[in-house]
């Protein structure tokens, strides 16, 4: 019987190869519901092909047309942000596949482990910033979490089997993104199509900026320590620049195991949709003589200076971590957008972490309020630059 599937962000890019996989193995893999943001038109092609129970869109301003799309479809429409958040608790699904970006993932992956469903977890943001009450959840019902990031996914594959004592230290590894090679005097001048200009993976713009910064490497040191129980102090980050090696685990006894694969995000999809099952993929496979050779360097912290923020952040605790996903999550707009200079993300993201009111066990009513402090923050933040 094949695995119903939730998708939450299904027309973003993790969301659009998700639904490729299922497409792949639709023997085994069934759409059940779809959510996406505000691109309606492509929400209705989706539901037209994988004929799900329902779909929501976020965006109440294309509800209409979308309502209109699939009138005689049989398809339940639903809207606004309620909307995603009643399709992430629905329990009539085998695993939610949570593809939402930045913190507005978070509530969805509580919903969904809430109904005691199974979440595969690209959101990385909804354990920087709910870590805690996600792992409470998680023990009360019984909900797993199968992570889909490629250096977390590659960590699971590699812990399979064994002694969570026996591991000595997890090995992110990263590519080290477009301005891996770029002296620091050159930073200042980088414009948004360069941080685009991804080297390996095609990702959304959300998450590529990340990646320019490294922030993203900083969150996953974040997200590792609540998935594998592990301090900041066993986390370590290494640049890869051919992005084969996903990332690595090491042992006690000094051995290391490491998990290889092109840098295609449906190999970690499929993965999380099919586990503990593996199947056959039409995905290219390793020529190693053809990537060799895989070279490996330390990370440059004084050119991404977001990686110390997030071990800060960590070590620090509390709501530290959630401060400052929000603040990034709304200083990458802002850069998007043309309003505020590469270099300025790290600045903004480093006065959030230290201006917000901490607390020591944030609950979820003060997560949503953090949420939208940061919002307000980094647009003073912007708006007295542009002023001044």
């Amino acid at each position: 019987m094949a695995k119903s599937v939730s998708i939450l962000g299904s027309t973003g890019s993790i969301g659009e190869n998700t639904l490729r996989v299922i497409r792949a193995l639709s023997d085994q893999l069934e759409v059940k519901y779809l959510t996406a943001g505000s691109n309606w038109e492509a929400l209705a092609g989706q539901a037209e092909s994988f004929h799900p129970a329902a779909v929501c869109i976020a965006d109440e301003n294309g509800a209409e047309k979308l309502k209109s799309a699939l009138a005689g479809t049989g398809i339940e429409v639903l809207s606004g942000r309620g909307g995603v958040l009643e399709i992430a608790g629905r329990d009539d699904v085998d695993i939610c596949f949570n593809a939402l970006v930045g913190s507005t993932g978070m509530e969805p992956t509580i919903r969904a482990l809430d109904a005691g469903v199974d979440v595969a977890l690209s959101n990385k943001e909804s354990l920087v910033m709910a870590g805690a009450i996600i792992s409470q959840i998680k023990r009360e019902k019984g909900g797993e979490i199968y992570p889909v990031d490629s250096e977390h996914s590659a960590i699971w594959q590699c812990m399979a089997g064994e002694d969570l004592a026996a591991v000595k230290r997890l090995i992110l590894t990263g590519s080290g993104g477009p301005f891996r090679e770029m002296p620091l005097s050159g930073f200042s001048a980088i414009t948004l199509e360069e941080a685009l200009n991804h080297p390996n993976w095609k990702m959304g713009d959300k998450i590529t900026i990340d990646s320019a910064t490294m922030m993203n490497k900083g969150l996953e040191v974040i997200e590792a320590h609540w998935l594998f129980n592990l301090e900041a102090a066993q986390v370590d980050i290494v640049v890869h620049p051919q992005s084969i090696i996903h990332s690595m685990v090491e042992f006690t006894d000094g051995s290391i195991k490491a998990q290889l694969g092109l840098p295609d995000m449906r190999i970690p999809i499929q993965y999380a949709l099919t586990y503990p099952r593996r199947f056959e993929s039409e995905w290219e496979e390793v020529d190693f003589p053809a990537i060799s050779p895989l070279t490996f360097e330390e990370p440059d912290l004084e050119k991404f200076p977001c990686i110390k923020l997030a071990y800060g952040a960590l070590e620090r605790g509390g709501s530290a971590p959630a401060a400052l996903n929000v603040v990034n999550d709304n200083s990458v707009q802002q850069f998007l957008d043309g309003r505020i200079g590469f270099n300025e993300i790290a600045e903004i993201n480093g006065s959030g972490m230290e201006e917000h009111e901490w607390a020591a066990t944030p609950g979820l009513e003060y997560l949503l309020e953090l949420e939208r402090w940061g919002e307000r923050f980094v647009k003073a933040k912007v708006n007295k630059r542009v002023t001044v």
